[in-house]
């Protein structure tokens, strides 16, 4: 399969950015990285509470099929965390890079 990359944009809810971003680090980004993502980048727009970051798959399968074993590991659900907690918008787009 092709390299897959979603540019993601959150919208965080207002004290959480904090919170949020040491969640992301300690187990979000460990978790998809064992899985065979790639994090291509992130950064804080704290003036607006949002969080964006690039994420890629290039493995076998599809980006969405790694994503649902993403979601279905005992890991992640271990994790206890739920998006909704912490985000009140989420907006995925998948992106290629220009050349």
């Amino acid at each position: 399969m092709a390299k897959t990359t979603q540019l993601r944009t959150y919208t965080v809810r207002d004290g959480m950015l904090d919170e949020w971003l040491e969640r992301w680090r300690e187990e979000i980004v460990p978790l998809r990285l064992a899985l065979g993502f790639t994090v291509d980048g992130a950064w804080v727009d704290r003036e607006r509470n949002r969080f964006v970051w690039l994420i890629s798959y290039d493995g076998p399968g599809t980006f969405a099929e790694r994503n649902a074993v993403y979601w279905a590991s005992p890991r992640r659900k271990a994790m206890g965390l739920e998006p909704d907690d912490y985000l009140t918008r989420t907006d995925d787009r998948t992106v290629e890079r220009v050349r």
